[in-house]
């Protein structure tokens, strides 16, 4: 008769690669049916815009305290989008503007002033349908936000 090759040191490996596989699968599920939701909104008729404009804004996902919106306009055949972070004083942030899986803007920015922020304003192309953008910012020591916006069509 063979000796058995399973040992219940293999079985224990076994239940915990089992189990760690199941707690990633179960937090970025969490993270996908908790990530940002759009406040979506109909726009104000003052600034030439005309009241039926749809706006979106979206708090971004941040850490270590970090802070930020999105907001994104409709006018004129473009799209405003606005990136807005909070974060430690006078620390250099690299930033991009994601839309429909293409960056479409990089660059760097510099929280500043007392309320230790930075805002980035851009012009994107206003495409047939609905819009995805992403901006997302990487600041120091790593720290990461990012924020999903879709403008329907």
């Amino acid at each position: 008769m063979a000796p058995s090759t399973t040992s219940p040191l293999n079985s224990t490996a076994r239940h915990r690669a089992v189990f760690l596989s199941l707690a990633i699968a179960t937090a970025l599920l969490a993270l996908v049916l908790a990530g940002p939701t759009a406040a979506l909104a109909k726009g104000g008729g003052g600034g030439g815009g005309g009241g039926d404009r749809p706006e979106v804004r979206v708090a971004g996902a941040c850490g270590r305290g970090a802070t930020s919106t999105l907001k994104l306009k409709a006018r004129d055949g473009a799209i405003e989008a606005e990136f807005e972070v909070h974060g430690r004083a006078g620390a250099t942030w690299r930033v991009a503007y994601v839309q429909d899986a293409r960056i479409v803007w990089r660059g760097r920015a510099r929280t500043l002033g007392p309320s230790h922020s930075f805002s980035i304003e851009r012009q994107l192309s206003d495409y047939p349908g609905s819009d995805q953008v992403t901006a997302r910012a990487v600041g120091p020591r790593g720290i990461t936000c990012q924020a999903t916006a879709t403008l329907p069509g």
